[in-house]
């Protein structure tokens, strides 16, 4: 037997049969530096383990968390029109649509569903942050009315998700529009004796703070959410004062009375359940 059939031959092999190690194997928290298995990331539903950080969480893994046996169907949102002020700033509107709507593979910065929750009839408007900073335009504002529309249809819970910056600047007035749109819808959902949960995720934060985002039956938030109209950096700047620690996080907001209650994202599914045990069989009678 050869020197090349004994060694080098069964190197070249393993060499050749060698299992790629993907590049988002492990990711790292922003808040604890921490790193995390990216299959533990998925278990722990994008929380991290060491400090407890909530980070952003995929809408479509949200949504399957949240109804029951992650089965919904989705809800078409109508069609508005693309760029009517032919906006451009550093790039084209209609770039950036593009450009996010190949990365996330959706059309626009939320995604309405319905379904069931604890057996519940329940249609979820839910935000994407990835898609221009989950702003509200045109077409999140008609997700938002065909939500609360087919909830009032269905007689279910109306349930948002927002994850946003706020109004979308390159829609102008048509983006402002969009918040008397979203709280005449919501206030329809309660006139027909529905409830309507939002939960306020990071961020909550612009137009979407100012109109149906704090309209809630109940104000449910996430741990450490930033909730709030100004940014604290431009408020601080403004009034120069230093603000208080913690400022605009959802334990400070739940402190001064802005929220009714903070919940750790893997009990989110079940205190939905027992307040729609709770509003929905009032309801009934």
């Amino acid at each position: 037997m050869s020197w090349f059939t004994t060694f080098v031959r069964p190197r070249i092999k393993a060499l050749i049969e060698k299992k790629e190690v993907p590049d988002n194997l492990w990711h790292k928290c922003a808040h604890c530096e921490q790193m995390i298995f990216r299959k533990d990331l998925i278990t722990y539903q994008y929380v991290c383990r060491h400090c407890n950080y909530h980070m952003r969480m995929p809408v479509k893994t949200r949504l399957e968390t949240l109804f029951d046996e992650g089965d919904y169907t989705r809800i078409p949102i109508p069609s508005v029109p693309i760029d009517p002020l032919k906006f451009k700033d550093s790039k084209k509107y209609t770039d950036r649509l593009k450009t996010c709507r190949t990365i996330t593979g959706e059309e626009e910065a939320i995604i309405v569903a319905e379904g069931t929750l604890g057996k519940h009839p329940v249609v979820i408007a839910a935000f994407d942050f990835s898609f221009i900073g989950g702003s509200m335009g045109m077409a999140v504002g008609e997700g938002l009315v065909k939500g609360a529309e087919r909830a009032i249809e269905l007689k279910a819970a109306y349930i948002a998700i927002p994850a946003s910056g706020g109004a979308r600047m390159q829609e102008g007035t048509l983006s402002l529009m969009q918040m008397p749109r979203s709280v005449i819808a919501v206030e329809r959902v309660k006139e027909a004796g529905l409830p309507y949960i939002p939960l306020l995720t990071n961020p909550t934060t612009g137009g979407v703070a100012a109109s149906f985002a704090m309209l809630g039956d109940i104000a449910i938030a996430e741990p450490g959410a930033v909730i709030g109209f100004t940014g604290a950096r431009v408020l601080q700047e403004t009034i120069r004062q230093a603000l208080p620690t913690g400022f605009q996080s959802a334990e400070f907001q739940l402190e001064h009375g802005m929220v009714d209650i903070v919940v750790a994202r893997k009990d989110v599914r079940q205190k939905l359940i027992n307040i729609l045990d709770i509003l929905m069989s009032r309801g009934k009678n």
